[in-house]
């Protein structure tokens, strides 16, 4: 930690003192496209991509593809350049959604007959039900359709008088699983296992023609494969001459780095710089967990001549709610010399909504402009607000207050930058986007707010104030640590490497909630995002070690305090730590089906181990000395052979025998050896070093297959990545004879595929956070690099345009499951090693 604050130091100083540096172009230059781009992140709510790769082609969303739109534009001498998002099309409903309408139609939960889709079939047997059709768990809900591998037959009637119409129609459709859908007769989508919310289809002109004047039909058919089910759907056409940012800018470029994205487009005879900023430095706790974001640009004539040019931002009151047709309220206030625009949900359930796949509907997003000459912001009405902005460069005048009880009536909460005459030297400016949750988790059934308030001490305006006075200074400092990142990851692993760690660190950070307990415990808990929304799981605590334990242990102890305290307190009294302390954001003890015995408590002693070898004592876990040795017993009474136990590979079957398993009970043995030397406790440490070597031992000759080693003890003929070893490799303990690393290592990358190195024989498909454990095995450089070139490929081309999954297909390099999760935080293992296995 001393060696990160003193490194950054440095780099500030340098930069202070070099005046040429262009803090709006990116310090590295990135080859890698990220599948989504972080835009504006800071934690599993407030977190907003692009899954695109041009900026301005389609508008942003939160990790789990809800709406979070954001808007951005440059007009210069008049004409205006959309490089960011998309505008919200004004629709006029043909036949409306649920939130407007709850509409009626035909349907059955039966396989209908052979042209159930086609406008002239006879639906006169079907049953009749509003929409929206699916579980009582989701929105809208008018007709019950439930239960896993189960099927609905939609067929919709609605009239058109139009079927000339020139404007655009659009389809608008809502689905959980699998989709088809048809317009008299013709199809028109055909989903594969996905759930989208929302999805406008334009129609194509042919599908246009095949609307009929009078009576036309559309039907669909959704299979529900497990959990959730929904159908909605509707069609709406384009209000005539609407408004909007037509005109596209041209993207140049876009560098993904750990603090900072940076793009470069052409807006005609200008060049414009964007920068999208969240200083989530990992040494400023303040900083870390402030949920406030730069955007910040630079503007300048590309022709040697001046022109006149207007910066303009938006956002709209869906950035603070969870589902489309909340009720909000917005308004305008001015405090020390910024000006905000605030928006958030009427009702305020303040941390009431829990589970995965969902938005906070709580708290209030902030648009916030530093004032100054030419800048302001305006709430107003949507479609107005572009149509101030395209005639006059303007924003339409402000009003005080807005009530919005429909999605379709949401304002624009707006900024505008007049940058007046630019020439070549350009001009720039910043603003600021911020949430504020009130309170961000409920912990042991109290709640706690983030950590950056310091109980109530410091509030969402103090902090917009603490980052426009340190502008410049903390974008120095997110610049220094950018190239710190990647700095680090290049001299351990490559060029490649650096890269993917690059574009890593905020959804690793963003996937992260800092907090205090009220004693003072620092917590820094994850949310399970894309898997089942549990809060501090064990087993994502494990993976996502790698960058903590290298640039900042008190975080990885922030993670494990908790896990600890929670079977201190009684409240958990099983031999072993427990899987998690709840669905997020709601902490108040497990709430996970089954128990992972050996894996969370081979997690916790490890982890506790490396701490302790990192900072050269065993000072913190000297208070939970006994809870580690029960642990630890349990690691050796059970560890050597597992029985058929859950782990945190489950979702691939879980196996008994499992020898990745066995290895990280065997590791959890050797850590609390390690952890006892260092308290003193030679007897102690001498005795479970021999433990661990005996089962080390035990286990070669228990798992060997020749050329590699068995997925499980008692299966002949598999293999599975073991990565649980790298441990051994970085402690230098040496427990596995006979050169079980490298014998391992040389297998493996006889079994890779173009996205890389599957988890094990069963399936095709990996974890790439295991990949980068594994890779780290590798005895040189180039070996290396011949496990991270496939994961490289993958990142770089996967269609699956999500923050990065872990979870792919080695064959197809598409997204199996899972998104936006801390385990990547995996990838800096490499780095782990390489600054540390020589201290260790």
């Amino acid at each position: 930690m001393k060696k990160l604050l003193a490194i950054m130091a440095l780099s500030v100083g340098l930069l202070a003192n070099a005046q040429t540096v262009d803090l709006l172009k990116p310090a590295k230059d990135i080859v890698l496209r990220a599948p989504s781009v972080p835009i504006i992140v800071s934690d599993p709510y407030f977190s907003i991509w692009s899954p695109y790769d041009k900026l301005m082609e389609g508008s942003t969303e939160h990790w789990t593809s809800a709406k979070k739109p954001l808007l951005g534009a440059l007009r210069v001498d008049g004409k205006v350049y959309r490089f960011l998002g998309k505008d919200k099309i004004n629709l006029v409903p043909i036949a409306p959604m649920t939130n407007v309408e709850r509409w009626e139609a035909a349907y059955t939960n039966s396989q209908p007959s052979n042209g159930w889709q086609e406008f002239q079939f006879d639906d006169s047997n079907w049953k009749k039900g509003k929409a929206a059709f699916g579980s009582r768990d989701m929105e809208r809900i008018h007709t019950e359709w439930k239960g896993d591998n189960t099927d609905i037959y939609i067929r919709r009637t609605f009239d058109f008088n139009e079927p000339n119409i020139a404007e655009d129609i659009y389809l608008i459709y809502s689905h959980d699983d699998v989709f088809e859908l048809y317009l008299n007769g013709e199809k028109l989508v055909s989903t594969g296992l996905v759930w989208k919310n929302n999805v406008y289809l334009k129609l194509s002109e042919e599908a246009k023609k095949k609307l009929r004047k009078g009576k036309n039909v559309i039907a669909a058919h959704c299979h529900n494969t497990t959990g959730g089910s929904y159908v909605d759907f509707g069609l709406f056409r384009e209000k005539e001459n609407a408004v909007k940012f037509a005109n596209e800018a041209v993207q140049k470029s876009v560098d993904v780095l750990a603090t900072s994205t940076y793009y470069t487009f052409t807006c005609g005879p200008v060049e414009l710089d964007v920068v999208f900023t969240a200083p989530q430095l990992i040494d400023d706790l303040d900083l870390l967990s402030t949920p406030i974001n730069y955007v910040s640009y630079h503007v300048r004539s590309l022709d040697k001549k001046t022109h006149d040019v207007q910066f303009y931002m938006e956002t709209t009151p869906e950035l603070a709610i969870n589902e489309s047709n909340q009720p909000t309220v917005a308004r305008t206030l001015s405090k020390n010399g910024i000006s905000y625009v605030e928006a958030g949900s009427i009702d305020q359930p303040i941390c009431d909504r829990r589970g995965d796949l969902i938005c906070a509907d709580w708290g209030y997003a902030y648009l916030a402009s530093t004032n100054g000459s030419g800048k302001s912001v305006s709430l107003g009405d949507y479609y107005g607000m572009k149509e101030s902005f395209v005639k006059n460069g303007t924003l339409a005048t402000t009003k005080t207050k807005w009530t919005t009880r429909k999605e379709e009536d949401n304002p624009a909460m707006a900024y505008v930058h007049n940058l007046g005459s630019v020439s070549n030297s350009g001009k720039e400016g910043f603003m600021m986007l911020g949430y504020d949750d009130i309170y961000s988790i409920e912990y042991m059934y109290e709640k706690r707010m983030g950590y950056w308030k310091h109980d109530g001490k410091v509030t969402i305006f103090d902090a917009f104030e603490k980052l426009r006075d340190n502008y410049q200074a903390i974008m120095e400092r997110c610049r220094a640590f950018d190239e710190l990142i990647y700095d680090d990851a290049e001299k351990a692993g490559g060029k490649k490497y650096a890269e993917i760690c690059s574009a890593s660190y905020r959804q690793v950070i963003s996937a992260h909630k800092l907090f205090t307990d009220k004693e003072g415990n620092l917590l820094w808990f994850s949310k399970e995002n894309n898997s089942n929304g549990c809060v501090n799981t064990v087993d994502l605590t494990y993976p996502s070690a790698p960058l903590f334990l290298v640039y900042n242990p008190e975080l990885q102890k922030a993670m494990m305090t908790s896990i600890f305290e929670y079977s201190a307190s009684g409240r958990w009294n099983k031999p072993f730590p427990a899987h998690d302390l709840g669905t997020y954001p709601i902490a108040n003890g497990q709430v996970y089906g089954g128990d992972m015995p050996i894996e969370e408590g081979g997690n916790m002693v490890i982890l506790a181990a490396a701490i302790s070898k990192i900072e050269g004592n065993a000072d913190y876990v000297k208070k939970y000395w006994d809870l580690l040795t029960t642990w630890t017993n349990y690691l050796v009474e059970y560890g050597q052979d597992p029985e058929n136990q859950l782990c945190t590979d489950d979702f691939a079957g879980h196996w008994a025998h499992n020898a990745n398993l066995s290895v990280k009970a065997i590791m959890g043995v050797a850590g609390y050896s390690e952890m006892a030397h260092m308290l003193g406790l030679y007897d102690v440490a001498e005795k479970y070093a021999g433990i661990a070597k005996k089962m080390a031992v035990k286990w070669e000759e228990m798992a060997n297959e020749g050329d590699h080693y068995r997925l499980a003890f008692d299966r002949e003929n598999t293999w599975s990545q073991k990565y649980n070893m790298i441990w051994d490799k970085m402690w230098n303990l040496n427990l596995f004879p006979n050169n079980v690393i490298d014998k391992e290592v040389s297998y493996y990358l006889t079994k890779q595929n173009p996205y890389g190195l599957p988890l094990d024989s069963r399936k095709e498909y990996t974890k790439s956070d295991w990949i980068m454990w594994t890779a780290t095995m590798s005895p040189d450089q180039a070996t290396f690099e011949k496990f991270i070139n496939p994961l490289y490929k993958y990142i770089n081309e996967t269609t699956s345009r999500v923050p990065i999954s872990d979870w792919h297909d080695t064959k197809t390099g598409k997204m199996t499951g899972f998104k936006a999760r801390s385990v990547i935080g995996g990838y800096w293992m490499k780095v782990l090693v390489n600054k540390n296995s020589n201290n260790l």
